[in-house]
């Protein structure tokens, strides 16, 4: 496994000085945000594909700061039932995935999106009970007219331009959440589904993360490294479920963290090693998205950690001492 750095929290620098800062810190791989959630501050592959000389000036920047791109993001709900937001985020993800094509990366990530709750909605509406029985209607509704059918679409897409890894983040809010819903699109769409391992999304929520990466082995496409803590006090009174801003750090149930204000060392030695046992020799990620810390401080006590815990060599291919 290589350590990488989702490289939008330095959407105030240059591609260039963001590479470099990158390098510094002893990071192997940068993803690079390109539409939806993450913006384009470094990347709008419009343009690129419109432009050589500004492709092969984006690819030779990373190429030269000693960096590898782990893979483009690309977030988005482009299922939204307002249609015009939805085409926005599409245009977004196929751009990114015929920039994918151009400059050989076989991976994008996103997420699966959300409906409305019938084809005259406004907005997105997650389902998080069974009863009453309206809410079996619209994941009917959600799964079987609109999700499996956009993303066999979409997968074919994306295999016809060599992209073979889309990276599903799993994140609730989104019909593709934890490992269940997203073996289940898999199962319907085909082996391009995959996961961008979040454990911060599924912390919250529960889950293990080490067991969701068994759960998920062979079907890991990407890694993001970030934390989450658990306020116990206020999960005691109110659950997990929080809908105040992620500003209000004193009152919520939970905020994302850098890596290890969360989790402690041995819980993110354990991810590494379940993730050889899983296959994955790819990049871990790291997104900084903790509200107490500058991303400069975020992330390079993050990166300490994860230096000291990813496996580079993954699995040997012999046990040389039995």
């Amino acid at each position: 496994m290589k350590l990488g750095v989702l490289a939008v929290l330095f959407g105030n620098k240059t591609l260039a000085d963001a590479c470099a800062h990158l390098k510094n810190l002893g990071v192997e791989t940068v993803e690079i945000g390109c539409g939806g959630f993450p913006g384009k501050a470094h990347c709008d592959p419009a343009k690129l594909l419109a432009d050589e000389a500004a492709l092969q000036e984006f690819v030779d920047t990373v190429k030269n700061s000693g960096l590898e791109i782990s893979a483009l993001a690309c977030h988005g709900n482009m299922v939204h039932p307002n249609k015009e937001i939805a085409d926005g985020y599409i245009a977004d993800f196929k751009n990114a995935v015929l920039l994918a094509e151009k400059i050989g990366i076989d991976t994008v990530i996103t997420f699966s999106g959300c409906p409305g709750d019938c084809p005259e909605s406004k907005y997105p509406n997650w389902v998080t009970c069974p009863w009453p029985e309206d809410f079996l209607a619209v994941l009917d509704y959600q799964w079987n007219e609109v999700l499996i059918p956009f993303w066999k679409d979409m997968a074919a897409y994306c295999r016809s331009h060599g992209v073979t890894r889309i990276a599903f983040e799993m994140h609730p809010g989104f019909c593709v959440y934890n490992p269940e819903t997203l073996l289940k699109l898999r199962a319907a769409v085909g082996p391009e589904i995959g996961a961008n391992f979040d454990p911060s999304h599924l912390v919250w929520q529960g889950m293990d993360p080490v067991a969701a990466i068994r759960e998920l082995r062979g079907v890991i496409y990407h890694f993001h490294a970030k934390d989450t803590k658990i306020d116990k006090y206020n999960t005691a009174k109110n659950g997990v479920l929080d809908t105040k801003h992620y500003g209000d750090e004193a009152n919520r149930s939970w905020i994302f963290r850098s890596v290890g204000y969360g989790m402690n060392e041995p819980v993110w030695r354990e991810m590494m090693s379940e993730l050889v046992l899983a296959g994955y020799d790819r990049s871990v990620s790291i997104e900084h998205e903790d509200s107490l810390m500058a991303p400069e401080e975020g992330l390079a006590k993050a990166v300490e950690l994860l230096k000291r815990v990813i496996i580079h060599e993954g699995k040997p291919t012999e046990i040389w001492w039995a």
